[in-house]
């Protein structure tokens, strides 16, 4: 049976992040820190980094969400992001891992191996090269850029499923976001500039933590995120050029897009297909 997702299903979960400030907690990486909490604010939810060992337990117990973002690694990091997914998940609050580069270095991969013995993630979110490195299939990676389409990594996504029993979002031109019910929705909103920001990616999975905070479905929160982001980098994207101006410019007009966006907008440009793998 093909599963239902609306506009207005997604939008209410857009209004939910707004109305409910969820505070987020992310361990993420250095490169990308002040956007991604911009983003969260931007989108109405309440951001907060915290990695110290000595309260980060005492920081998930206070947070609806927890993201994961191993772009940046380091020792110390690593020991804050074990506690607090630890932490996360005896007190069943929805985690988000964005496995930032994966299969670049042995580093790496084992950190993310460290991480899911210790409890499957809500949400795994990468592009196409992260999520197939992350299912052991061999794959070319180049730094934190996919090397792969997002299509070609849905039969990893798919292993990676049978292993978290979750939802993974492979993000792409086309985004695909799979969960162990087998249900699919594929996005086709977007623009090419939002792959030259800084954080853009790393930011989706922070969304995606807020709208697992609101919305106990995490197939859909998922979705809903992914919807919010790939309209709004349109918009921004269609603005920004129409005043001559480039990607610096687009990361200012991508915040304001997103406090602003309204319902007609979202559902007018909104390109979602549901299916069953």
């Amino acid at each position: 049976m093909v599963p239902t997702l609306s506009a207005a299903d997604l939008w209410s979960d857009v209004l939910a992040v707004r109305q409910r400030s969820p505070l987020v907690h992310s361990i993420t990486n250095l490169v990308v820190i002040n956007f991604n909490a911009n983003v969260l604010l931007a989108a109405g939810a309440s951001p907060v980094m915290a990695h110290a060992h000595e309260e980060v337990r005492d920081m998930v117990a206070i947070a609806q969400a927890l993201v994961l973002n191993i772009g940046t690694l380091d020792p110390y990091w690593i020991g804050s992001m074990k506690l607090a997914l630890a932490a996360a998940a005896q007190r069943g609050i929805p985690s988000v891992l964005d496995p930032v580069g994966a299969g670049a270095t042995p580093y790496r991969n084992q950190t993310l191996e460290d991480l899911l013995a210790i409890a499957p993630p809500t949400v795994i979110r990468g592009n196409a090269s992260e999520i197939m490195s992350m299912a052991g299939a061999a794959v070319q990676t180049r730094g934190v850029d996919s090397s792969a389409a997002a299509g070609d990594a849905l039969g990893a996504a798919q292993a990676l499923l049978a292993r978290t029993g979750g939802t993974v979002c492979v993000s792409g031109a086309v985004d695909h976001i799979l969960d162990a019910s087998k249900r699919w929705a594929r996005l086709s909103n977007g623009h090419a500039w939002m792959t030259r920001i800084t954080g853009v990616g790393c930011s989706a999975s922070a969304l995606v933590g807020a709208f697992c905070a609101v919305q106990p479905d995490a197939w859909r929160a998922t979705t809903a995120a992914m919807a919010l982001l790939g309209v709004v980098g349109e918009v921004a994207a269609e603005k920004t050029q129409a005043r001559g101006l480039g990607v610096g410019s687009m990361a200012v007009s991508l915040l304001d897009e997103l406090q602003l966006l309204d319902h007609a907008t979202f559902e007018q440009r909104l390109k979602l297909e549901t299916a069953t793998w």
